[in-house]
């Protein structure tokens, strides 16, 4: 590809020279997993980052959610939305779990709360939400539905690094928030994740269910899973965090010449930050609307072919997929919400290091398809 390319995102790199003391480190121990320093340094950097009692961490976020779902001892049932990355379904279904897919709010595109309470059954067993482009679902809402129904929610967080919602950190909610660290978030391992845990007790739990249920070199006490990050990995991720805060904020500038770009055109609707009292700027995602001259999918294409290349998340619905679009919740009658926003939303390129020439490529390119 040429190097005259936008890409949706890019990863942010800091300079090589950085990291080669980390990896001395690494050398120099002769570590290079089941939780050595460096791995221990960042869960404890990362718990006071980001205000959270207790994190463990993954080799990826499919992992984390998965022993997420299964540290829970979960059955039957699990209340999810369609609009999402495929990730978050699968979960369930490695877990023997059958997904009941609620329909999502119109403007936050996260799941309804009044859409998941006409999903419960006797079979249900927990709600697995996710804050759609790091906008908080409603918390307060789903969780007392939880209460009323005896169900676990678990929050897929893999958009949400750093967002603060009205009470403080939206990882603190839930039974479990789930965290990806995948080379195109906001903040990276290279690969990786991570579970928030309320407390220590839980910690251990999800700890050892990561490392094949083991407890003590003779003992094994449950069916676990190898989840566990490497040291470099971890490595990587201390020094991402030092430069964390600078990224944000350049993902900031960035969103603020979107918005102030994309104003004059109309049909072109960014998503809302709706309850983002700190946002990290993960997407930039609009809405392609009926008044602009041509649909999404033809927006999408038109970028494409001038070498900006945008993403259509999510498209399409999980409720579309082969192996779940014969359950009787995938039916597109209940799910209009969801099916309007994946044929109208498009995420913009954005990533710290995007320039204000790439960035004005990208909207004089939507300008012009819509002229």
């Amino acid at each position: 590809m040429s190097s005259s390319n936008i890409f949706v995102t890019r990863p942010s790199l800091p300079p090589l020279a950085e990291f080669v003391p980390y990896l001395e480190r690494i050398w120099d121990s002769g570590i290079l997993t089941n939780g050595g320093q460096m791995h221990r340094e960042l869960e404890t950097a990362l718990a006071a980052h980001l205000r959270v009692p207790q994190i463990s961490l993954f080799g990826n976020g499919t992992i984390a959610l998965v022993a997420a779902l299964k540290v829970l001892e979960l059955e039957g049932e699990v209340i999810t939305t369609p609009f999402s990355f495929v990730a978050t379904t699968h979960a369930l279904k490695w877990n023997g779990l059958e997904p009941a897919f609620a329909d999502i709010d119109p403007v936050t595109l996260n799941i309804d709360p009044a859409r998941i309470e006409e999903r419960i059954t006797e079979r249900t067993s927990a709600i697995l939400a996710v804050h759609c482009y790091g906008n908080p679902c409603d918390v307060d809402a789903i969780e007392a539905i939880a209460r009323r129904h005896g169900l676990k929610v678990i929050y897929d967080a893999a958009h949400a690094f750093g967002v603060d919602c009205h009470c403080g950190s939206v990882l603190t909610h839930g039974d479990l928030s789930v965290l990806s660290f995948h080379a195109t978030k906001v903040f990276s391992t290279l690969e990786g994740g991570a579970i928030v845990a309320p407390d220590a007790e839980m910690k251990g739990r999800i700890d050892r269910s990561k490392n094949f249920g083991i407890v003590s070199e003779t003992e094994v006490e449950s069916v676990g899973i190898n989840g566990k990050m490497n040291e470099v990995q971890a490595a990587f991720g201390l020094l991402q965090l030092r430069r964390i805060d600078a990224a944000i904020a350049a993902r900031a500038r960035v969103a603020a010449r979107y918005d102030a770009g994309l104003a004059g055109i109309a049909g072109i609707e960014p998503v809302p930050s709706s309850g983002q009292i700190r946002a990290n700027h993960a997407y930039y995602p609009v809405r392609v609307r009926p008044s602009f001259p041509v649909d999404r999918d033809t927006l999408y294409e038109a970028l494409k072919a001038r070498g900006i290349f945008s993403r259509r998340y999510f498209y399409p619905l999980i409720s579309d997929l082969p192996m779940y679009r014969d359950l009787p919740s995938a039916d597109p009658a209940g799910l209009p919400a969801a099916r309007a926003a994946g044929a109208e939303v498009l995420c913009l390129p954005i990533y710290p290091d995007l320039s204000e020439a790439e960035q004005d490529r990208v909207i004089e390119a939507i300008t012009e398809v819509g002229r």
